[in-house]
């Protein structure tokens, strides 16, 4: 009943492999639709870059991001 065999052994092979690979798929597709692209410009108080477009404030008093 609990014996090993060729085709048990293949089957199990290839529903691992399929896990690994459907968990890589899914993976590589959440980090594609995470990643921002744009220009970044340095930020003269704080020396960090930040995305050109949309910046935000980043806390300092002198921030030329900061809210209006």
């Amino acid at each position: 009943m609990f014996g090993f065999s060729l085709p048990k052994l293949l089957v199990t092979a290839l529903i691992i492999g399929a896990v690994w690979y459907g968990f890589k798929y899914l993976s590589r597709r959440s980090n594609a639709e995470d990643t921002a692209v744009g220009d970044t410009v340095r930020c003269p108080t704080c020396d960090e870059f930040v995305v050109a477009e949309g910046a935000q404030d980043c806390g300092k008093s002198a921030c030329p991001y900061g809210r209006s």
